[in-house]
């Protein structure tokens, strides 16, 4: 009774402790008048990796054929977005076939995920402009009207590729007992596709994120949930290790990439605040897609690239 107890009490701790993780410091206030303001919202703190396997199903085929290592720097020259793949077609149509909703996506991130920064605002028609040159993208957010402002149940400030394995991390109000954030997400909502941008790592081995992300992929993918995997604007871990490993995951289960990065590396201070320590925050301007001044920053570009991306999958998978 006694070991019981205490294995209790330090799995509480442990989650108490998790929960700490990439904090809010600041809320999103009224933009300023100069509209190149940049606001920092969130700052970051470590987390602990949790190892759990992700339990496969059989329904879909998960493993990659097959194909060549990419060369270092083959991810940077990768399109912005994605290029549609026949195996994405197979992944989206076997999807159908298990009852996913053709008309949902889910998100799978962490803090930089969340609805009041990232596309949650193509459901406030007065806080977004898509200018004359982006307006054929109202047709995709009207397909996908409801997945954008949805709260996901595998996003949460803190979360990286070992946490959205981890029950621990699970709402417990919806999700099963052993269900992870991701496998509870994807059982609560159906969608046929899935954002996954998971950025933050510590200081440890390419290797163990390249592990967990395949986890990842190959759980989303036998669920027929098509996976867009997004690369990150930072290099915090100082030889960009973690975008050729995304890269590289998306080559090889011929899945799409949204490589944010190439967006971001173009703008002023490659679109992150280089105030203090930050280097991993992006700079904001609201999302008015005609405003030359505004698209200098680096959020208004993560909103209409990933909004491209999810407009090139859905129209390569259905068209």
């Amino acid at each position: 009774m006694k070991v019981m107890k205490h294995l209790k009490i330090s799995i509480f701790l442990l989650f108490l402790f998790l929960l700490t993780a990439c904090a809010p410091s600041a809320i999103l206030a009224q933009e300023a008048p100069v509209s190149t303001e940049i606001v920092p919202l969130m700052s970051v703190t470590e987390d602990i990796p949790i190892v759990v396997e992700a339990t496969l199903t059989a329904e879909v085929e998960a493993t990659p054929s097959p194909r060549p290592t990419l060369t270092a720097d083959s991810w940077t020259q990768m399109p912005i977005v994605p290029i549609v793949s026949e195996r994405t077609r197979e992944i989206y149509q076997r999807g159908l076939e298990m009852g996913n909703n053709p008309n949902a996506f889910s998100k799978v991130g962490d803090c930089q995920n969340v609805n009041s920064l990232f596309l949650g605002v193509f459901e406030k028609p007065d806080d977004f402009v898509l200018g004359e040159e982006y307006a054929y993208l109202q047709e995709t957010i009207d397909y996908f009207y409801g997945s954008f402002s949805r709260e996901s149940l595998a996003v949460y400030k803190g979360f990286n590729v070992a946490s959205v394995l981890s029950p621990l991390r699970s709402d417990k109000s919806i999700c099963e007992p052993t269900e992870s954030p991701l496998a509870c997400e994807l059982r609560v909502n159906q969608p046929s596709f899935a954002i996954i941008s998971l950025e933050q790592w510590w200081e440890k081995p390419a290797g163990d994120y390249e592990a967990y992300m395949r986890q990842i992929v190959e759980y989303t993918i036998s669920q027929g949930v098509v996976p867009i995997l997004a690369t990150k604007a930072d290099n915090i871990e100082g030889d960009n290790s973690i975008n050729q490993t995304i890269a590289q995951i998306a080559y090889e289960y011929d899945i799409p990439l949204w490589n944010f990065w190439r967006a971001s590396y173009v703008l002023p201070d490659n679109g992150l605040i280089r105030e203090g320590d930050d280097n991993f925050h992006l700079t904001y301007a609201r999302n008015y897609f005609d405003d030359p001044l505004r698209m200098e920053n680096a959020w208004p570009w993560r909103n209409l690239t990933a909004l491209q991306s999810l407009d090139a999958v859905w129209r390569g998978v259905t068209e």
